[in-house]
């Protein structure tokens, strides 16, 4: 090198700094949040073991081993109970161990990029979940209105008439065969039907109104429609709306914070208070046979208003769906604030900033 060249490298700037997100941060926060959101299925898959299947569970195998000061049981339980117990403990740790390859392999993926799969599993979480409602809706709807006007048989029998009128056949053989249509159809649409639910809503209650005060004519089946339909607009449009930023902010500070700010807020908030609140839900709800949402499930519960429509154990499992949503959304919004806070460069400023990046 010429002593010009040597001057000239002396008196040039020092290479800027690395970005912060190269280091070892952005894996650790994405081996966070993907456990996170793969725990919350795996613990839905080890409950329906658990309550549906008769399996021990993973708290009743630490009891039967003595693991972790849990309370030994009453009962060993048998060998097959105990393989049973063993594959539902790995149910939760080869996922987890995946994860830790999957980041490990993935070094140049970014926190966004894993932000954006998520909001887009909820997306069609959410679409799913509103085609489910429709359905179902519609359909139990007619079945009960056949019912009771004594109609029901001459369409479909006198055996299925008095099979229908049983809340767990009506479950097992209406219902779920429309939830899984409705995952079908949400692959081919993306339309949320937020609009179309919130105006059948309405056309529901016009015609409550029309066939109480000009008919004369009320049934129960005719609010348990509204109530089903009201349910899923509320709870499941919370994570979609999270995911268009339209939640309204009661605040007094964030509107002025920099981008920065409403970065740091939004990470905080997602980690200490959103993240928590659903695990909370799933856990409350589902811990035991008799909670919230397990219980109603398990027992197919219907209301005791006479021919009302067979759905109050699907209203249980609303609180399930907005639950795992919002854990999938929460911590999409986790990771993509993260990004803004490591200056990724593919991160996405905060909605609504008018104040720079600092």
């Amino acid at each position: 090198m010429t002593a010009a060249a040597e001057d000239t490298a002396a008196s040039a700037p020092a290479a800027p700094p690395l970005p912060a997100s190269d280091g070892m941060l952005p894996p650790l926060l994405r081996m966070m949040a993907l456990t996170s959101v793969v725990t919350g299925i795996l613990f839905t898959i080890n409950n329906y073991l658990n309550f549906w299947r008769d399996w021990p569970g993973v708290p009743t195998l630490y009891s039967h081993l003595g693991w972790f000061g849990a309370q030994p049981l009453n009962k060993p339980l048998a060998d097959d109970l105990v393989t049973l117990g063993w594959i539902q403990l790995a149910l939760y740790l080869l996922p987890v161990a995946g994860i830790v390859l999957l980041v490990l392999r993935t070094p140049d993926r970014s926190l966004h990029m894993d932000s954006e799969v998520m909001s887009r599993f909820t997306a069609y979480l959410i679409r799913a979940s509103f085609w489910m409602v429709m359905l179902v809706g519609l359909a139990d709807t007619l079945i009960s209105f056949l019912r009771v006007e004594n109609m029901l048989q001459d369409f479909v029998g006198a055996q299925m008439a008095q099979d229908l009128g049983r809340s767990s056949y009506r479950g097992n053989h209406v219902h779920y065969p429309l939830v899984l249509v409705s995952c079908v159809i949400a692959l081919f649409t993306r339309s949320l039907g937020f609009t179309w639910l919130a105006l059948l809503i309405v056309v529901a209650e016009i015609m409550i109104v029309i066939a109480r005060f000009i008919y004369s004519y009320e049934q129960a089946f005719m609010a348990d429609l509204v109530r089903f339909w009201y349910g899923a607009l509320f709870l499941f449009a919370s994570a979609y709306t999270l995911i268009q930023e339209g939640h309204v902010r009661v605040d007094i500070l964030y509107s002025s914070f920099s981008n920065r700010g409403k970065a740091w807020t939004n990470t905080l908030g997602s980690f200490f208070l959103g993240v928590p609140l659903c695990w909370v839900i799933l856990t409350m709800g589902m811990w035991t046979q008799s909670n919230v949402i397990n219980g109603p499930l398990l027992s197919y519960e219907v209301t005791q208003a006479g021919f009302g429509m067979y759905v109050k154990w699907l209203l249980a499992g609303f609180l399930y769906i907005f639950a795992i949503s919002m854990l999938f959304q929460f911590t999409s919004y986790f990771l993509s604030n993260a990004a803004v806070l490591l200056r990724q460069p593919d991160a996405v400023p905060v909605a609504g900033d008018a104040h720079g990046a600092d």
